[in-house]
């Protein structure tokens, strides 16, 4: 199957299938080496390792199609891409689902904010009025060619309005045509279970470390029906632990010799972009030598 194709299969399965987010080439590579069915584009994740910039709408629709047209090709498992606002009003998001769609993607998420957008677990949201969140959810759904391609509605409601606004958003969103529900950041394990029990419609969780959500155990997720338990920044973060201390310490040591434990081998790392693969590709067309 195709990867769309089977992200769909996956995802209307309903059992909680857990993504890893990525932030570049190497951390998509990673999750798939590590036997994740799917890997996530976290535009969080994009604004901050590509621009060094917070996720307040930064990185455009060119930056992230980009991005995500180089984390797909980077993987043979489906990419999960954030699209922010879709990058405009509904003639907006038509361009952008096409303009993913054409990157490789196997789903993308819209949300309701009002541009420019923030992270879902900061503070401050404002969202468009519920009409034209269902307009733009509508116009995602009719712009993609292939039709395996997930259309995810994601609101935060929550956070701008209120508990009871995001699920009738929920509803005008699949109602719309949406394939999968994001209700971004519920304050308590009641409001994720209430968010399970409203809707048919597959559901997305955002498990937001630091974040404003509970972190349930995934086997709970899976239980109450969640479809997808997306893990954003995760890798982000710990890779930035990791950098920052090994930089601390070759400041302080003022040497490296002393930490070539925390190094991944050359060769393993070559291995994993496929260098040995490449060269070999290189050498093949490199055809014989003049006599």
């Amino acid at each position: 199957m195709s990867p769309r194709r089977t992200l769909r299969t996956l995802v209307e399965q309903k059992q909680g299938l857990v993504v890893p987010g990525a932030y570049d080439g190497v951390s998509a590579r990673l999750v798939e080496r590590a036997g994740f069915r799917a890997v996530y584009m976290t535009g969080y994740g994009t604004s901050a390792s590509r621009l060094g910039l917070p996720d307040l709408g930064y990185a455009g629709l060119a930056e992230m199609a980009d991005h995500a047209r180089n984390l797909a090709a980077a993987v043979t498992i489906p990419l999960i891409a954030d699209a922010d606002t879709g990058y405009g009003n509904a003639l907006g998001v038509r361009r952008t689902v096409q303009a993913y769609e054409r990157a490789g993607v196997a789903a993308l998420h819209i949300e309701d904010q009002v541009a420019p957008k923030r992270c879902g677990h900061m503070h401050g949201h404002k969202v468009v009025e519920r009409g034209e969140f269902a307009g733009k959810i509508r116009a995602a759904a009719e712009a993609r060619t292939d039709p395996d391609l997930l259309i995810i509605a994601r609101t935060d409601a929550i956070s701008a309005v209120g508990f009871d606004e995001a699920l009738r958003r929920g509803e005008a969103a699949a109602k719309a045509g949406a394939d999968v529900l994001f209700i971004e950041a519920p304050r308590d394990e009641a409001q994720v279970e209430q968010v399970a029990r409203s809707f048919d419609t597959p559901l997305l969780y955002n498990y937001a470390t630091g974040g404003r959500s509970p972190l349930l155990p995934f086997a709970s997720l899976r239980t109450l029906g969640y479809a997808v338990i997306i893990l954003p920044v995760d890798t982000l973060l710990v890779a930035t632990r990791a950098m920052a201390e090994f930089l601390r310490e070759v400041r302080a040591r003022d040497d490296v010799r002393a930490l070539t434990d925390r190094y991944l081998p050359f060769g393993e790392f070559n291995d994993l972009i496929g260098a040995t693969e490449q060269i070999a590709l290189a050498e093949r067309y490199g055809g014989e030598r003049d006599a």
